[in-house]
């Protein structure tokens, strides 16, 4: 059964790290795409990053969020630095669909964790 389960999650100040990891039981993980999204109160959910054939970022996380992964593991992990307000949303670990090498859109992506809520607040 494919599980992914966040967790990292918190309550962080302005100018404050987070790191997110996400736990996947998933078949062949060091082939498969993986990807962060977040999802703000009144919002689409939102691709943040991606890690496989390449590592891609959107652009209001690319100097500040850093995607990485342990195949051995099967872990998948978000730094996130200096973080703002705006920051503020619940986390999404997903995995993307075969066959999609280049993933960034929600329906590219298979199975997804429960989320996780960061908080960036004074």
């Amino acid at each position: 059964q494919v599980q992914l389960v966040e967790s990292g999650g918190g309550l962080v100040q302005p100018g404050g790290s987070l790191r997110l990891s996400c736990t996947a039981s998933l078949p062949n993980f060091e082939r498969t795409m993986m990807g962060w999204f977040r999802q703000a109160p009144g919002s689409e959910r939102k691709f943040i990053a991606r890690s496989g054939v390449d590592t891609s970022y959107t652009a209001s996380v690319r100097d500040r969020f850093t995607i990485s992964r342990d195949n051995a593991k099967n872990m998948l992990y978000l730094q996130m630095d200096n973080l703002t307000p705006e920051d503020t949303a619940v986390y999404y670990c997903a995995a993307g669909r075969p066959g999609k090498f280049y993933p960034v859109t929600v329906s590219d992506y298979q199975y997804w964790g429960q989320g996780t809520q960061v908080t960036v607040s004074s």
